[in-house]
């Protein structure tokens, strides 16, 4: 029964072909005779679309098991390697109302590469009607922070984001449920500006449910790009306020010993069983654009910074409640800060892009490189400051096809603990293949 309800669209494919081939007025366009056949079923997809994108790279390390945020840390005995990074269809379905705004958004999205399948989005999103100035989403989504989180790897002209985005913000996504406004006719004059504001369960899709009560408050005021002839620019303001349970009594904060070394403090009053660690996140964001006649200058800014809770070894936002041998382990706060700088040039014309991205994340700005590893302290490789430049060159083959040659210089703080003395040899050169529909 499914063959037979698209079989009409099939042949409408088909003969749109030939159609299409049709270079002469004696031939006779055949598409003629099935259109009223046709009509009711398209009738039913109109309001379909489908897209997607697929990544397939090569990619070579400084050295065997090089830890890595371009993909995942590499095998132990490997230094390159092919795989497919990203792998994704979209479906989304609207439905418009009367004066052909949206009333309703469904979107679904998964990526399949080698590593399995996995659902990426999961939403459905009610429009306001009456004024078509807000709407509600609720679901699996993109949290609403920042200008990077956001920027869709479909489009996205670097590799990969940033360290920072990916330890705070692994996955981007997230369930909640958000209330935006954002109107949808351009001529108001509030058109301009876009805020967000949602409640999360905090662990994205590091965890399959939520393992605690405490949910985060995500907000983020946007202006969408402002332009003449020439020039364009937009920016935004962040902030995420949230935390996760503490499963023991105890709790570490950076403090300082008699002799003015830093080194982290613990508070082991019974309170803090079952207390909320923070995660406090503070961001803003900057874009601009000068077009040319052969291409485009761009220059983006990023700036985070906060508290971040996790453990001894580890700043990652948790899927799962940190235990280690099935109990829990303390929680140790950390503050933060980071930066994506990003400039995007086109050379020649606009088929040919160079690019070059600086980003750093310092885990715990209370302690110094020399610092780290010091006799009587107490830090760990989770306290390191790693920043990374990337310079690249995208060559667009046709609009929806681009190769990508990029290289991460990854550099790491000298410290006195074992292992991070030097600078590891993590470097990476990555070669892209990726079409977008």
């Amino acid at each position: 029964m499914a063959f037979r309800a698209l079989f009409p669209v099939i042949l409408l494919v088909c003969t749109g072909f030939s159609a299409f081939a049709q270079r002469y007025l004696s031939d006779i366009d055949s598409s003629f005779f099935i259109k009223d056949t046709v009509r009711p079923v398209i009738k039913r997809f109109e309001n379909l679309r489908i897209t997607g994108y697929i990544q397939p790279q090569f990619q070579a390390a400084q050295s065997e098991g090089a830890p890595s945020y371009t993909g995942g840390n590499f095998s132990a005995y490997s230094k390159s390697r092919f795989m497919l990074r990203r792998a994704r269809v979209k479906i989304d379905y609207i439905l418009p109302s009367k004066l052909k705004y949206p009333t309703a958004l469904f979107s679904f999205q998964i990526d399949a590469t080698e590593r399995g399948v996995i659902v990426r989005d999961m939403f459905l999103k009610l429009f306001e009607t009456r004024r078509n100035l807000f709407s509600m989403t609720a679901g699996l989504f993109a949290r609403p922070f920042g200008y990077e989180v956001n920027l869709s790897s479909a489009f996205r002209e670097t590799p990969e984001r940033g360290r920072m985005s990916q330890i705070l913000m692994p996955s981007e996504r997230d369930l909640g449920i958000m209330i935006s406004h954002e109107p949808q006719d351009n001529k108001r004059k509030r058109s301009r500006f876009k805020f967000d504001l949602g409640f999360f369960n905090g662990q994205g899709l590091a965890g399959t449910t939520d393992f605690d009560s405490h949910k985060d408050l995500i907000s983020r005021l946007f202006i969408r790009p402002s332009t003449n002839k020439k020039l364009e620019i937009s920016g935004g303001l962040s902030f995420l306020r949230g935390g996760w349970k503490n499963g023991t009594k105890y709790q570490y904060e950076a403090g300082k010993l008699q002799n003015g070394d830093p080194v982290f403090v613990v508070d082991s009053s019974s309170d803090n069983l079952g207390k909320t660690v923070p995660r406090q996140y503070y961001g803003a964001d900057v874009q601009i654009k000068l077009k040319h006649g052969w291409g485009e200058t761009e220059w983006r800014a990023e700036y985070w910074f906060g508290k971040q809770s996790g453990t001894s070894a580890s700043t990652t936002s948790p899927g799962a409640l940190p235990s280690a041998n099935g109990s829990p382990v303390p929680a140790y706060i950390r503050h933060f800060d980071g930066i994506f700088l990003v400039f995007l040039q086109n050379i020649v014309n606009n088929r040919n892009q160079v690019m070059i991205k600086y980003d750093f994340y310092d885990p715990n700005t209370r302690v110094k490189e020399n610092q780290l590893g010091k006799p009587g302290t107490n830090f760990s490789a989770a306290d390191i400051r790693f920043s990374t430049l990337g310079i690249g060159y995208s060559y667009y083959i046709n609009p929806q096809t681009r190769l990508i040659l990029y290289y991460d210089f990854v550099k790491n703080e000298h410290t006195e603990l074992t292992g991070y003395k030097s600078d590891l040899k993590d470097n990476i050169l990555t070669c892209r293949l990726q079409f977008r529909f």
